[in-house]
């Protein structure tokens, strides 16, 4: 691990040596990702918040901010953020894929796992970077000046990773248990309170308020004490540490989980979303009020991996008649035992994780069977009703990647930004809008996030600092931006031609914050 971290960062592009530290650089960069904070809710709750996140409403706001690629989930997004790629150069193209080369029985692989460990699966892992193949905002300040210091605190390990890059000073994230509690209901959360039956044998959702059993992990880790706890942790850092009064800009990095919790296991529309992001904003403000009475001059950046839509059942009620859950027929496992019956082939024929996104044809066919059960699951998808594009690899080697606004971006050019020569899948299938690829509710998760469709890709991107003049430009920007906005703030250059972003102007009059 340490000789791979050491070749990463060897590897780094080179660096122009750090100009003298100007008298506005701050002394502290805090970048907070709200894992599924959609630029939907971000505008649905805005006007109601009253502390961290109203500061934040007040600074520089991009409302329409973009994970501008295709495979909308909690790993790529976070790398993203501060590496200033889109997942085909971070590599990160999922939260899993397969290596049906490897020689271990489980092909499938998680994103921040180390394939190297003996017995690692996808799910019992050693936690490591070996994936990320680019290096992020702590590794450039650490480059440009060996006094900045890196800390990261996260209730998820894959944002922790993403967002960390190859070496922090600290790296934390949460695996821990927690005790009963149930919610106050905000007045503003009442009109909300009404529950949802929820098709596929899951439980009603939508009037709940977080009451759980002892050492009831799944429901503290969907509940705003999950977001609490990870301020308290990275506070803790930031105290211990003496983050922000060295002599160098230092990094704190917060990674925001339970919004994306909350999300998947009661939908974003009911009284548990909003008494989190109730919640959330609360826990910010005390965040926020510590740093000011310990005198610190920080920069905050906030943002989010991806965002999210509701469950079907209460988008009907809402009128969207369009919104359903998945056919399980589109699953790789059916789908694979449907074409190998249909086509006398033994084995799985088909590796995918669930019915969307990449899927794997079994290197164990011959070439001709391969081709053969490529063509056939290509069409078999493209003729589902639910299905809106399926875009094979040979698609994807020639299509161009995608240039100017994220907006703008075909289906196809959204899918080659989460493209992957070496990992992505013989085609990818991509769902119609308000299709929810959660058939079997029964587990837990009763809504999703993961399509190319704008309430999945569209994030709020948040600038804040003492005395800074406030304005907001609604022009889509993009995550990859916030890597070369940050860097030119506390002036760690940038090599030309390694990054996807560009760095966005902070300043609100003629001068600018790019340099």
């Amino acid at each position: 691990m340490k000789l791979a971290r050491l070749a990463a960062l060897l590897a780094l592009p080179f660096l122009a040596p750090a100009q003298a530290q100007a008298p506005q650089k701050p002394k502290l960069v805090v970048v907070i990702s709200v894992d599924q904070f959609s630029a939907d809710l971000f505008n649905q709750y805005r006007q109601h918040f009253d502390a961290g996140l109203q500061r934040l409403s007040r600074g520089v706001v991009f409302p329409l901010g973009y994970q501008s690629h295709n495979a909308t989930e909690t790993c790529p997004g976070h790398s993203t953020i501060l590496t200033g790629s889109h997942p085909a150069r971070t590599g990160i193209i999922a939260n899993n894929w397969f290596n049906l080369k490897a020689p271990r029985e489980d092909k499938n692989v998680y994103c921040s796992e180390d394939e190297r460990v003996p017995g690692s699966t996808h799910d019992k892992y050693t936690v490591s970077t070996i994936h990320l193949r680019v290096p992020a905002l702590g590794d450039y300040m650490k480059r440009a000046d060996p006094r900045s210091r890196v800390a990261v605190a996260s209730g998820k390990d894959r944002a922790a990773i993403m967002m960390g890059g190859y070496g922090p000073d600290q790296r934390w994230y949460w695996n821990g248990k927690e005790y009963r509690e149930a919610r106050p209901l905000p007045g503003l959360c009442e009109a909300r309170s009404r529950a949802v039956a929820v098709g596929g044998g899951g439980k009603p959702v939508g009037a709940g308020r977080f009451a759980r059993d002892k050492d009831d992990r799944t429901g503290f880790r969907a509940s705003p004490d999950f977001d609490r706890a990870t301020l308290g942790l990275g506070d803790r850092l930031r105290r211990e540490m003496k983050l922000g009064q060295g002599e160098a800009t230092d990094l704190l990095i917060l990674g925001m989980s339970a919004t994306d919790y909350v999300g998947h296991t009661y939908g974003t529309q009911g009284s548990e979303m909003c008494i989190q992001l109730m919640a959330l904003d609360s826990a910010l403000g005390e965040f926020f009020r510590g740093l000011d009475a310990d005198g610190i001059d920080y920069v905050v950046m906030l943002t989010a991996d991806h965002g999210g839509t509701d469950i079907p059942e209460r988008h009907r009620d809402h009128g969207i008649t369009e919104a359903a859950r998945v056919d399980p027929a589109l699953s790789a496992e059916t789908m694979g035992k449907a074409l190998g019956a249909k086509l006398k082939l033994k084995g799985p024929v088909l590796y995918g994780d669930g019915p969307f996104g990449d899927m794997y044809v079994d290197t164990g066919l011959t070439a001709a069977q391969r081709t053969r059960v490529l063509n056939e699951a290509v069409a078999a998808y493209r003729r589902h009703p639910q299905v809106a594009a399926v875009f094979t690899k040979a698609q994807l080697l020639a299509t161009a990647a995608p240039k100017g606004s994220p907006d703008t971006w075909s289906l196809i050019e959204r899918a080659k930004a989460s493209f992957d020569p070496e990992r992505s899948g013989d085609f990818i299938v991509l769902l119609k809008p308000r299709i929810t690829p959660i058939a079997d509710t029964s587990r837990g998760y009763v809504a999703t996030h993961g399509s190319p469709w704008d309430y999945d890709r569209r994030v709020p991107i948040l600038f804040w600092r003492k005395g800074m003049v406030p304005f907001e430009q609604a022009l889509p920007v993009e995550t990859v931006d916030i890597l070369p906005t940050l860097a030119s703030i506390i002036g760690v250059p940038i090599a030309p031609n390694v990054i996807d972003g560009r760095c966005l102007d902070l300043d609100e009059g003629p001068g600018t914050t790019c340099r």
